[in-house]
């Protein structure tokens, strides 16, 4: 049997909560067959062991109940109505704890929450990353304000209570907007700013605005799948598109020649460039800029690509850059999707222009108890 959040009706976060888990899987290789199926075999979608408590990022908002009282939780999906959460079935019990623990300080300091509609009070939103593999956790706290009078103490119960949380941050966010965090640098209030994380044998510098998956187990296994993919032989000029702080490109650099890695953020080049140092690699550069921009540049230069990794964000990649990736002509193309209908229409276009053909895709059941689902896509030249 299922098993059922008593919150599910009224978050609408987990659109497959309370279905079995198989049934989940099923609903979700059929929608991928269905729309990638004719392009391509779609290998059976891999699956968790144990499909709750994945979540490693962990985001609430902060506010009074109907009674007065201090809750954090989540807006109910599509409004502003903040529904009190004690714990979530998807979070990472460790980060579900760290947060309950600043519920409690939160409470016993007065720190008050922040009203939207008078535009007074200070905490807005929690904001917590945690990594299993090396038992750090980094707290953001999202203000009206980047200080307040009990900073101090609410740092020292906190770190007290909760040993593995190495670094606190203040992210002010003052504005009428529904974005969690403000483009505003944090202030550290507690050790150095980031933490460290760990991904197919390499580390991984995080910090409040790092793109990280949130779900490591599956992310691991999705990058191993596109790293099989690739068939290298150690001779391969690879360049990974859409790079952000350059996970796939690093996992990559130990099989291949060289990698570049193209992003359009800054601080996210900026990070990729740390994680290369970080771990030793020496055969990978980063580049900020339009990817479609570089990708039409290094055609007219005859710049060689044998990979060509791209992971775009949900709303899939453009025409501008697939025709610049088949203007560059890698012997392999390798599509990493967050949603499969973005995907088919991308490779309808591919397909399209007659020089490269989908062989095969792999479904990775990143998001479980959600509709989402992640595509691994092998194209050849």
């Amino acid at each position: 049997m299922a098993k059922q959040c008593p919150k599910a009706q009224a978050c609408g976060g987990c659109a497959f909560n309370g279905i079995k888990y198989s049934e989940q899987l099923e609903i979700k290789q059929k929608s991928v067959e269905k729309l990638i199926g004719h392009f391509c075999p779609v290998a059976p979608i891999y699956a968790m062991a144990d499909p709750f408590y994945y979540r490693n990022k962990v985001q609430s908002v902060f506010g009074f109940s109907r009674t007065g009282s201090i809750v954090s939780g989540i807006y109910r999906q599509g409004t502003h109505n903040l529904i009190p959460v004690q714990s979530c079935m998807i979070e990472d019990r460790n980060a579900d704890r760290i947060l309950q623990t600043i519920r409690l300080l939160v409470r016993r300091l007065g720190l008050v929450p922040y009203d939207e509609d008078s535009h007074r009070g200070l905490l807005r939103h929690v904001l917590i990353r945690y990594s299993q593999s090396t038992d750090q956790a980094l707290v953001v706290l999202v203000c009206s304000a980047f200080r307040f009078p009990q900073e101090k103490t609410f740092v020292r119960n906190l770190i007290e209570a909760e040993p593995s949380v190495r670094t606190v941050l203040i992210n002010k966010n003052d504005e009428k907007t529904s974005m969690v965090l403000s483009e505003l640098p944090e202030r550290i209030l507690y050790g150095e700013g980031f933490i460290e994380d760990t991904l197919c044998n390499l580390r991984f510098r995080i910090s409040a605005k790092s793109f990280w998956q949130v779900n490591s187990t599956q992310a691991q296994r999705m990058f191993n799948a596109a790293m099989k993919m690739a068939r290298f032989d150690g001779s391969e000029h690879v360049i990974d598109a859409y790079c952000g702080t350059g996970t796939i490109g690093l996992i990559a650099a130990s099989h291949c020649k060289s990698v570049t890695g193209i992003e359009l953020n800054p601080s996210a080049v900026e990070d990729a460039k740390i994680n290369a140092k970080l771990n030793g690699i020496e055969n990978a550069s980063f580049i900020c800029g339009d990817a479609s921009d570089v990708l039409k540049d290094f055609a007219t230069r005859n710049v060689p690509c044998d990979v060509l990794f791209l992971d775009p964000p949900r709303s899939g990649s453009t025409e501008k850059f697939l025709a610049a990736a088949m203007r560059l002509e890698p012997k392999t193309i390798i599509y990493i999707s967050c949603n499969p209908e973005t995907l088919a229409r991308d490779l309808r276009y591919i397909e399209s222009r007659g020089k490269y053909r989908a062989v095969g895709a792999q479904p990775v059941d990143m998001f479980p108890q959600t509709g989402h689902v992640e595509t691994v896509v092998l194209l050849v030249r």
